[in-house]
């Protein structure tokens, strides 16, 4: 791969919410077709809240939304109100051209009863206007718990969406440990189809991810959903596989396509529950067979797969946590061990540098990844893949992409006190390989994912 100049890493936007920051996600938005794309903002100055009983604490502030131009300016707000709990899982956002209009609508879970933060009766599936920030439709939210389950099984929530031969399909989706429920949508808002996993007894196979790629795996023109190592296909809700079936009965902190240097997709895993199985690092096919697996034990929960090689290679990272706690200040890991492999061959790799809540950004466009530890509570260090740092963004990062009209894959940083920056390289420029990523219909499906979820934003499976 060619020698690239220097990284200049520069701010190129700065603008200022008004109001303190503790979470904040960011999605690219279009409102037209030919428009220049603006940026969608979910904010609030509470911390990201987990319903998970040890994590949950009750907010401070509301979530919002605002849609802002590449220069900061505001086009819109919306304050989603005292019945919206500010976290990703009871609140996912997700921007998607469901009618065909060649604008992005903005769908979120919303609740009728503002009074009641936790009423499931009320919650409402919300479709927003991108142009207006108004609202154009509402549905009921899929409520199919079926047995009474505990605060974090309940509050779960997914929206996401990818194509079935040209056709747009919208997914809802509820759980991840326990029971699961799946729903594909029409652009007429008709149910296209239902798929529910009731997960009982010690048969029960794979739960879910805190991440959801959306890949046409089989290359057929039908999109299909990583829900934990489960394969889902749009088209009609069917399972195409499931990974190590009967094998593993947990729950993956993350799912990730990587394009194989045959072309063909693999699977990377990282697993977090049931801990009596092994191996809780693995990689599998594209018919979920497994092609290599390591450490035996242990609490998986943060990884990635990126272009770190000296060609452009897939390096696959996995962190062990002993112990993790996460609150109004923040989300906090103990005990950590840091692991990496050869994407392909599951050959073990030593970095030489923590890759503690990095994520992979190649912002020089040479199509071969940087790194930013952007995660919550990251220092917003940029690294070069050899772990020189370059730069800073001075903390956390909302989304890594590229999302201007420019060379190069761009940060976007949100601060304490309001403020968000945009940065890119100035000495960015895009080569073959870096074109080839932006215009795979992978890049597209889930760059759209950067607002509903942890860690979708890694972009480096291909």
């Amino acid at each position: 791969m060619a020698m690239k100049n220097a990284i200049d890493l520069q701010m190129v936007a700065e603008f200022s919410l008004n109001q303190p920051i503790g979470q904040c996600r960011a999605v690219p938005v279009r409102q037209a077709t030919g428009a220049p794309e603006a940026v969608l903002l979910v904010y609030s100055a509470d911390f990201d809240i987990d319903p998970s009983h040890e994590m949950f604490f009750f907010p401070m502030d509301t979530l919002k939304l605002a849609l802002v131009t590449h220069e900061g300016k505001v086009l819109w707000r919306r304050d989603l109100d005292r019945g919206v709990v500010p976290g990703v899982w009871f609140c996912p956002v997700f921007a998607f051209d469901l009618n065909g209009d060649g604008a992005d609508e903005i769908f979120y879970v919303g609740n009728g009863e503002p009074r009641h933060p936790l009423s499931k009766m009320h919650r409402r599936l919300v479709c927003l206007d991108p142009r207006t920030g108004e609202t154009i439709g509402q549905w009921p939210w899929p409520s199919l718990m079926q047995r009474q389950q505990e605060l974090s099984f309940m509050y779960r929530d997914f929206i996401f969406g990818g194509y079935a031969k040209g056709q747009p399909v919208l997914v809802t989706a509820q759980g991840t440990y326990m029971d699961m429920f799946l729903q594909g949508w029409r652009a007429d808002m008709t149910q296209r189809w239902q798929r529910d996993i009731i997960r009982v007894g010690e048969q029960r196979s794979a739960a879910g991810s805190h991440q959801c790629a959306i890949v046409d795996i089989n290359h057929d023109g039908i999109d299909e959903v990583m829900w934990g190592e489960r394969c889902i296909e749009l088209s009609g809700g069917q399972q195409i596989f499931c990974a190590d079936d009967v094998v593993y009965r947990g729950h993956s902190d993350l799912v990730q396509p990587m394009l194989g240097a045959d072309g063909r997709w693999r699977i990377f895993t990282i697993r977090e529950s049931h801990p009596e199985a092994s191996p809780r690092v693995v990689m599998f096919d594209d018919q979920g067979r497994r092609v290599w697996g390591h450490v035996d034990a242990g609490h998986i929960d943060m990884g990635w797969v990126a272009r770190l090689g000296p060609r452009g290679e897939h390096v696959a990272s996995a962190i062990r946590i002993g112990a993790k706690s996460c609150g109004p200040d923040g989300r906090f890991h103990q005990q950590m061990d840091e692991f990496a492999f050869d994407g392909q061959s599951g050959e073990p790799l030593t970095p030489g540098f923590s890759h503690y809540r990095t994520l992979p950004v190649d912002l020089n466009g040479d199509g071969r990844h940087e790194l930013v530890r952007g995660l919550p509570s990251g220092n917003g260090e940029v690294l070069m893949p050899d772990g020189r740092v370059v730069g800073t963004v001075g903390g956390a990062t909302a989304m890594a992409c590229k999302f201007l009209n420019r060379p190069g894959e761009q940060l976007l940083s949100y601060h304490a006190d309001g403020a968000v920056r945009i940065w890119a390289d100035a000495n960015a420029q895009d080569t073959p390989a870096a074109l080839q990523r932006y215009a795979h219909p992978f890049y597209a499906r889930n760059r759209a994912l950067t607002a509903c979820g942890y860690n979708w934003v890694n972009l480096g499976g291909v």
